[in-house]
């Protein structure tokens, strides 16, 4: 803010605003250091889904694994001797936990698997250590503050509590379908019931696991809105990217002026070299060096176009280099042959008359 004497002036309103699409670099920047898109929604969704059909695919080996834990504690397969020494009970609970692991093995690995395989589509291959990095903006309370009631925030909050609504509206009415048929577990044997409850729990999981994953697609969309704003540039921030990866343009054409100059010059001082300069009067001169010891035909050591081709008279005239008019064999010699190259042949016999011609003058004099 700037107090003036009338007003008060606030100068965010007279910074640029970030309205262009993030360059290749932005977007790579921001990967390394973790920015990317990603729903967290989608791999709960994702994993409760997995989880309860692995459940329900493999009940009955989790079950009998169980089983097989229960019975052993009740049977007391373990040596009482074992039990009262450290390296017994220390074996002793290894095996619990093993039996344990290898009968929830197969809803761990699938949810593992599931996790990165969704990661993977989300995100791709990425391995960034930049956001574990210290950063004092995290312990700053003011940033703090700015982020606790930021949109993000706001919009984070909103979406648990939908999330919460949602699992509770589905708890509810799988609830209340089951209340009807609770008395019927009376009936039941213990197994019959066992089963009952848990395929209510399962359609119950299921329902969240849907519900989940058809909001997950909108926070999806929503976070790639996020991510794209974030990623935002002004025209400023586009031009001085410009000029960190491609250069400053100025310093580009300046270096570019002395590279034109330094030819310029290398080629101004082999025209004292030539042997004649060929030149349509006012636009175009060539000048052409034969040295049978060096190229069996004529190349070009210099040539030009207007002002150039002025200079390279201005230059042979000071050299006493022969200037042939030859408008057409000027103009032929231009469009075809680089400085430093042999004319081509079919300008051999037009170019061999020229220098015969010069070769007499020479000879005369």
């Amino acid at each position: 803010m700037i107090k003036t004497n009338n007003c008060i002036l606030n100068l965010q309103l007279f910074a640029e605003e970030k309205t262009e699409k993030a360059t290749p670099k932005r977007r790579r920047e921001a990967r390394e250091k973790g920015q990317v898109i990603r729903s967290v929604e989608i791999n709960s969704a994702a994993i409760i889904l997995v989880s309860f059909y692995v459940m329900k695919v493999f009940s009955d080996f989790i079950i009998h694994n169980l089983k097989d834990i229960y019975i052993s504690a009740l049977a007391l397969d373990i040596p009482l001797d074992s039990v009262y020494t450290y390296s017994g009970l220390q074996n002793g609970l290894i095996k619990l936990i093993l039996k344990v692991l290898l009968a929830i093995l197969p809803i761990i690995s699938s949810c593992f698997i599931v996790g990165l395989v969704i990661n993977y589509v989300q995100v791709g291959f990425l391995f960034t250590a930049e956001p574990l990095k210290p950063d004092l903006n995290r312990i700053n309370p003011l940033q703090g503050f700015k982020r606790i009631f930021s949109k993000r925030a706001i919009y984070e909050l909103i979406k648990s509590l939908l999330k919460l609504a949602i699992i509770i509206g589905i708890v509810y009415n799988t609830f209340e379908e089951s209340l009807k048929s609770m008395p019927l577990l009376l009936n039941m044997q213990l197994n019959s019931g066992f089963a009952y409850i848990c395929n209510q729990i399962f359609q119950m999981a299921i329902r969240c696991g849907f519900a989940l994953l058809a909001m997950s697609v909108f926070d999806y969309f929503y976070q790639w809105w996020d991510y794209e704003k974030s990623l935002r540039m002004t025209k400023q921030e586009i031009k001085e990217e410009f000029k960190q990866t491609e250069g400053d343009p100025q310093v580009k054409g300046r270096i570019r002026e002395l590279q034109r100059q330094m030819a310029m010059n290398r080629m101004m001082q082999e025209i004292p070299n030539a042997d004649v300069i060929i030149v349509n009067p006012t636009h175009y001169a060539i000048a052409l060096v034969y040295d049978p010891d060096k190229n069996d035909a004529p190349f070009v050591v210099a040539k030009g176009k207007d002002y150039i081709a002025l200079k390279i008279k201005e230059k042979a005239a000071e050299h006493h280099i022969a200037i042939v008019e030859n408008r057409s064999l000027a103009q032929a010699l231009y469009n075809t042959t680089e400085i430093g190259q042999v004319i081509p042949p079919e300008l051999y016999h037009a170019v061999a008359e020229v220098l015969a011609y010069v070769y007499s003058l020479k000879k005369e004099i």
